[in-house]
């Protein structure tokens, strides 16, 4: 895509002051991110963030926006009630003025957030007390919209956390067989299909209402979390996009999945990826921390399952669009979905060879913190 014309795009925005510069910022993979500067008349300088929206990916880019914007307006409320400040630990949108969240211009779709400024992000290489704090950030995410109508908010991708249903596409996608790859993998899919009962665990909770439905946040990375550069506690969650009804289960788990593994996502020597123990364990910490009590019985003792089928879904998932000649998810060669679902499924049976120790853990921090219902 060529460089958009910023400068048009950010006048339809309410921003204070002039726009004095702007450039590319982070490295997202979905939406394309701007960094914007601007100067009032006396000198005062504001940062903002413009984002388009990818609506290849979210196709219905309108009710995204409602959802964070009644959820946002939601959380500075509570903020605000336990003497926190909403202008730093919430973000905030910059309406068009036409007092709307999102504007449409030559066909994209375009956003604008205040930039939270003294803070910083962690990609790589997280330390306990980092993992730890995204752990209490993510669980006050989940403690201050326990009471907010979950049921309300728009599935900005539906059947996103549907791991049943990802298994189906997975059996499709075998027979299917569009690159004939299915026969190198069979002892990945049986991998897989081993797992088929354990796959409807949390949606069929859902359903029956032994789980209750929550607000979650549904892309759990470290990244998602700003942490202030000074004491370096986390200060803000990011990339609400994915905001919608679901489990708790599910923005643990993920964070799980993606934080704790000694490994990168596409390593290929197997021998390195493990769940680092620690991790595991200060990340628990935090999350049970940031949640208060606010989690149910069921929740808590649910908690490291939630772990496992959220690393087998995403396995499933990358194992899915291997055999569909990798048409999702960005690729750097041919074997590159697999490899990154071999990290998923290692993942996913150490979790299981260690499965009593995973448990105790949940347990003994929930005696030490006193989370009980």
């Amino acid at each position: 895509m060529a460089m958009p014309d910023i400068a048009r795009i950010a006048r339809a925005f309410t921003c204070k002051g002039t726009l004095q510069d702007y450039r590319p910022y982070g490295n997202g993979h979905i939406n394309d991110t701007y960094l914007m500067r601007y100067a009032e008349a006396d000198g005062t300088p504001h940062a903002y963030i413009l984002q388009r929206i990818n609506h290849q990916v979210f196709t219905h880019p309108m009710e995204l926006m409602e959802n964070i914007q009644v959820v946002t307006h939601f959380l500075r409320k509570k903020v605000r009630a336990c003497g926190g400040d909403p202008h730093r630990e919430v973000l905030r949108l910059i309406p068009t003025f036409d007092g709307d969240f999102c504007i449409c211009i030559d066909g994209n779709y375009w956003r604008c957030v205040r930039f939270i400024s003294g803070c910083y992000t962690v990609d790589f290489d997280a330390t306990p007390e980092d993992f730890y704090q995204s752990g209490v950030a993510f669980g006050q995410f989940q403690q201050r919209l326990a009471d907010f109508p979950s049921e309300s908010l728009y599935e900005t991708i539906p059947y996103f956390h549907d791991t049943p249903r990802r298994l189906e596409a997975l059996c499709r996608a075998a027979k299917e067989d569009v690159c004939g790859r299915a026969a190198s993998v069979a002892e990945e899919l049986a991998f897989a299909m081993a797992r088929m009962e354990e796959t409807s665990l949390i949606t069929s909770k859902l359903e029956s209402g032994e789980l209750p439905l929550r607000v979650t946040h549904n892309d759990t990375k470290l990244n998602n979390i700003l942490l202030d550069e000074q004491d370096h506690r986390a200060v803000c969650v990011l990339d609400l996009d994915t905001v919608m009804p679901g489990s708790a289960l599910y923005d643990y788990g993920d964070a799980i999945r993606s934080g704790a593994s000694t490994a990168a996502e596409d390593e290929t020597d197997l021998s390195k990826v493990h769940l680092d123990p620690v991790l595991f364990e200060s990340f628990t910490r935090g999350f049970l921390e940031g949640t208060a009590g606010s989690l149910t019985q069921t929740e808590l003792d649910l908690l490291p399952m939630g772990a496992k089928l959220m690393t087998l879904e995403c396995g499933i998932r990358f194992l899915t669009d291997y055999l569909q000649n990798d048409v999702y998810f960005k690729t750097d060669h041919p074997t590159h979905n697999l490899e990154r679902c071999h990290t998923q499924f290692t993942l996913v049976a150490e979790m299981e060879q260690n499965w009593e120790q995973l448990q105790a853990v949940v347990s003994r921090l929930q005696q030490e913190l006193f989370v009980s219902v």
